[in-house]
């Protein structure tokens, strides 16, 4: 009965099946849809398998249409401290107020023939006190490697990796590695390589403030927009406990505070916020002579379609070791962590945002004079970085792009 409802072989279940046996691990759980079927597997999180990496699994989405077979595989890798439902699957899924249905990049690479396969990192399904020390940037690759070898083992077919922000830098590292002729293309969007000048000594303070954190036992970081962005929702007029910046003994309402930490993220505290450069949602914000007289608006993403991204995250959290070594590769710390620039052969299509990682093409500059001429870096005008995912019109403005 199953078979009959989620599609042939080709393109359903038989499909889904081959994939969950060669993962093999996990208990699946399977979501039909209008001409796709979802597999959602946790992987075995045991440390002794995972070279150490812990208790929390590793969850891989398997978007796949039900009417033909896949042309090739797209592994899309999100953001740091998200997971694959809600970058690239829930800001589009029917019903998700200021989106069209299916108007997300998971079905957009269905729609043109890949098989969609989100890899979730561990973080998402890890409590606070399971998050590890040795959860870096080689501890994700080695997990993503993991997926694309069992994947690659039975499909045989070309395969891309896509990744937004921290998953562009996984992305953009895994290729560094990856020899498989297979491998045709690395899409990263909204990332960033090793910057120069002042921006990089401000890289090597951030990488010691993350070094630090973790040698005095604190492996984990929490971010918190999913709750700044609930109580925007939920009680919008509501005073929050953080200070307002024109009178800091007053205090920002929860949906001023929310819409700030969006549009002028780079002016929030915090050690990354500076990457930034203005925020993660094109907006516009204007203080009043009150908090409650704010005026602000989000101009590509709605506060619904964030909000709806957030409420479908696990954990929300960040491994510091992550952020310790994304921020020696901005700082161009060799010794801390390499992205092997010269030995990324694959083609590179590197998407920026005006507003949100801006203009620095330092990485793509190094793949392209290891002697890779299939390198291209854009920057995208009016956008912020969330919105080069989530933004109703990212179909336009980003993916026809790639």
């Amino acid at each position: 009965m199953r078979e009959r409802q989620h599609g042939d072989a080709a393109g359903g279940i038989g499909l889904l099946t081959r994939i969950e046996r060669a993962l093999g691990t996990g208990t699946a759980a399977y979501l039909p849809g209008d001409g796709w079927i979802r597999l959602t597997l946790p992987l075995d999180g045991d440390g002794d398998v995972h070279g150490g990496c812990g208790p929390a699994p590793v969850t891989v989405d398997v978007i796949a249409d039900t009417a033909r077979a896949p042309e090739g595989i797209a592994y899309l890798l999100p953001g740091g401290g998200l997971n694959f439902a809600a970058e690239f699957f829930t800001p589009g899924t029917p019903g998700t107020p200021g989106t069209p249905g299916g108007r997300n990049l998971a079905h957009a690479l269905r729609r043109r023939g890949l098989l969609v396969v989100g890899v979730t990192p561990r973080e998402d399904a890890a409590a606070a006190a399971d998050v590890r020390a040795a959860w870096g940037l080689e501890a994700h690759r080695r997990d993503l490697a993991r997926v694309v070898g069992a994947l690659d083992s039975v499909m045989g077919l070309p395969y891309e990796y896509v990744g937004h922000s921290a998953g562009a830098a996984l992305a953009l590292d895994a290729a560094s590695h990856d020899t498989s002729p297979r491998l045709r293309r690395v899409v990263a969007l909204d990332t960033t390589g090793p910057y120069t000048g002042d921006l990089a000594l401000r890289a090597a303070d951030t990488r010691d403030a993350y070094a630090t954190q973790l040698a005095q036992g604190f492996p984990v970081v929490d971010p918190g927009l999913a709750a700044v962005i609930a109580k925007a929702v939920a009680d919008p007029d509501g005073v929050s406990p953080v200070p307002w910046p024109p009178d800091p003994a007053r205090r920002f309402t929860h949906a001023g505070l929310a819409h700030f930490a969006l549009i002028r993220t780079a002016a929030l505290p915090g050690p990354a916020n500076w990457i930034y450069t203005r925020g993660h949602s094109a907006g516009t914000y204007a203080f009043g002579a009150t908090p409650a007289e704010d005026r602000f608006t989000l101009t590509r993403t709605p506060l619904e379609t964030w909000h709806a991204a957030t409420a479908a995250l696990g954990s929300g959290l960040l491994p510091a070791a992550l952020m310790r070594d994304l921020a020696a590769v901005w700082a161009g710390d060799d010794d801390t962590y390499r992205i092997a620039w010269d030995r990324i052969t694959a083609e590179v299509v590197w998407i920026n945002t005006e507003l949100g990682r801006g203009d620095h093409p330092r990485g793509a500059e190094l793949i392209r004079a290891g002697g890779n001429e299939r390198v291209s870096f854009t920057v995208v005008p009016g956008l912020g970085h969330g919105d080069v995912v989530c933004s109703g019109t990212a179909a336009s403005d980003v993916w026809s792009r790639f």
